[in-house]
């Protein structure tokens, strides 16, 4: 390839192709440069609060892992000191060595001891030592009178009343746990257990950096663990009690200069035993890993610095082909042509995104012109349906008005009752073209339907209305909601029985909801015809003759205002009653006319 094809490829005067590839190269080097720098620059953070994470949650795992041993061993402590007829008789005894009741004693007691132990790896010892010389222990090393006057017993004697922690040292290292043998509220002797040392040290043997430092301290500021590799430019004792004391477990993370050297200190006390766990962690070993960090870093950079100088030339090249491709079919269609044969473009970036959304709106686009057309069509059907179908609403009041009077004239009263509650009706739906109705209005609606549609019947229909709290009544519900419910319960319930009817309507709060029901005293429904009144009413058509909405138009007409939360539920029993119960939120009608909500 000539160098001058290339020069006119990457020209940003000239190509897309050359402005994409300089683009591409300047924020490429300026995002690797950017993030290289950052990364570095945040690095030494980021390792020291990831070892300050590390420790704090080694010390803290160690510490439980401790809590729990020592928990059970004051467990096994509060079994001995409890004990009357092992123990504490065997310590007042006055069988005296060498006698057969000795030995037994010593033998049940050994027994005892040995029990609680097994299979406990990190008891070394358990022992009762008595103050009048008696001494029983299963487990290692060798114990004898001499205990009494250590300085382990004179602190067990005054520290032990409910448990003290112990740290010796000599042949065998151990922490031992005691307290007092009390009987008749005087002191007779003492229990000990000695937690094995090896698993404290199994315990706290964690370091982030192969030159950390743990130490445990007790209240007195004693060593209870210490590291046992610890680097030559380790503290002194004296320096890492003076760090416990100024830290006093805190549980805080410092960064702390010893000799020369920094170090981030975590202090840690127990909850259970009062020990602190300190951990020092020398600055340069963390940060030691930031140079071998920093290289591989300036390496990736480069690498990939590299590989993307020669992405972006074959990606440009790729963007520039279906960019073009994509712009002869936008000429198309904007001379008119809506259908045109389609350059594939497969590309999963952009320009392929690209493609299919123009594809995707090109389709719509003759869904829409098409819809338009079909609207159109629908539009002028409707209108001339509309035109035929008006009446003026004054021409029927007059109408009915005059048919009432003529009833009244001639005395029939149930002609001018009809009448009469027609004229209501009608002007109720034809009046009133709000959506929404109080519960008092809809109640007078369905009066007024009763006492037209009762005549059609040889037996009486009472309707008995039933109201929680007056003030439900000015609730705000849905227009025409409860007539077509109560047309249901009297045609299809009360009517086919030929007998007397009874339709009741109760209005009820329930929570923040308004609960109406409409119960009857028809022959009831079955399952497939409560399914078929809330699924299957409106496509058959057999809905409510007077209002064009049936059960299912009511169900549908509330869960699209309110949610599907709320609507119509049936309760039947064939042959003994039919109960549907409407639940929508409680909104009251305030001054304004505007709608609000009880809570």
């Amino acid at each position: 390839m000539k160098l001058s094809t290339i020069q006119r490829w990457l020209s940003p005067r000239r190509s897309i192709q050359g402005k994409i590839f300089i683009a591409f190269s300047a924020v490429t080097l300026l995002s690797i440069v950017s993030i290289t720098v950052i990364v570095y620059m945040s690095m030494r953070e980021t390792i020291m609060q990831n070892a300050v994470t590390s420790v704090s949650d080694s010390i803290r795992q160690a510490d439980e892992s401790l809590n729990m041993m020592l928990e059970e061993i004051d467990r096994l402590n509060t079994v001995v000191v409890t004990n009357k007829n092992t123990v504490i008789d065997t310590l007042l005894s006055p069988h005296e060595e060498i006698s057969y009741e000795w030995f037994q004693e010593q033998k049940r007691i050994d027994e005892f001891l040995s029990v609680l132990i097994d299979y406990k790896p990190y008891i070394s010892r358990i022992a009762v030592v008595g103050l009048n010389g008696k001494v029983y222990f299963s487990g290692g090393p060798w114990l004898d009178k001499t205990v009494l006057g250590s300085p382990m017993m004179d602190y067990m004697l005054h520290n032990g009343s409910r448990h003290a922690y112990f740290k010796q040292s000599g042949v065998s290292d151990a922490i031992t746990i005691g307290r007092e043998i009390r009987y008749n509220r005087e002191t007779i002797g003492v229990v000990m257990v000695d937690l094995n040392y090896d698993f404290i040290q199994k315990t706290y043997g964690v370091k982030p950096t192969t030159d950390s430092m743990i130490y445990v301290l007790d209240k007195q500021g004693g060593f209870v663990y210490e590291a046992e590799s610890a680097p030559a430019f380790a503290p002194s004792f004296d320096k890492i009690l003076r760090i416990h004391q100024d830290l006093a477990g805190n549980g805080d993370a410092i960064k702390q200069s010893l000799d020369g050297r920094d170090y981030i200190v975590v202090s840690r006390q127990s909850g259970y035993t009062g020990w602190s766990t300190l951990a020092l962690i020398p600055m340069d070993s963390l940060l030691s890993e930031s140079a071998r960090l920093r290289k591989l870093l300036a390496e990736v950079s480069i690498i990939v610095f590299i590989v993307v100088l020669i992405a972006s030339l074959q990606v440009s090249s790729r963007i520039t082909l279906n960019i073009r491709r994509l712009k002869s079919l936008m000429m198309f269609v904007k001379e008119g042509n809506l259908t045109f044969p389609k350059k594939e473009i497969k590309s999963e970036d952009e320009t392929g995104q690209l493609y299919r959304v123009f594809i995707s709106m090109v389709e719509d686009l003759k869904r829409l012109l098409e819809g338009i057309r079909v609207s159109e069509k629908e539009k002028r059907e409707a209108e001339l349906t509309a035109l035929q179908a008006q009446i003026h609403p004054h021409f029927l009041y007059n109408s009915l008005n005059t048919i009432k009077y003529l009833a009244k004239m001639n005395g029939v009263p149930n002609i001018e009752e009809v009448s009469g509650s027609l004229i209501e009706l009608m002007r109720g739906v034809l009046g009133n073209s709000s959506e929404f109705l109080t519960v008092r209005e809809e109640l007078d609606y369905v009066e007024r339907y009763i006492s037209i549609v009762k005549y059609r019947y040889m037996e009486p229909i009472r309707m008995v209305t039933q109201v929680e709290d007056e003030t439900l009544l000015e609730c705000r519900v849905l227009k025409l909601m409860l007539q077509p419910l109560v047309e249901n319960a009297i045609i299809h319930g009360i009517g086919p029985l030929e007998q007397e009817g009874l339709v009741l309507i109760r209005v009820s709060e329930e929570g923040s909801d308004l609960k109406i029901e409409v119960i009857d005293n028809g022959k009831g429904l079955t399952a497939g015809q409560q399914a078929q009144l809330l699924g299957e009413t409106g496509k058959n058509g057999n809905t409510s003759r007077f209002s064009g909405m049936g059960v299912r138009n009511v169900h549908e007409r509330i869960v699209h205002m309110y949610g599907d939360g709320y609507g119509v539920k049936l309760y039947s029993e064939p042959g003994l009653y039919t109960k549907a119960e409407i639940r929508l939120p409680n909104i009251v009608e305030n001054k304004d006319k505007s709608r609000q909500e009880v809570i």
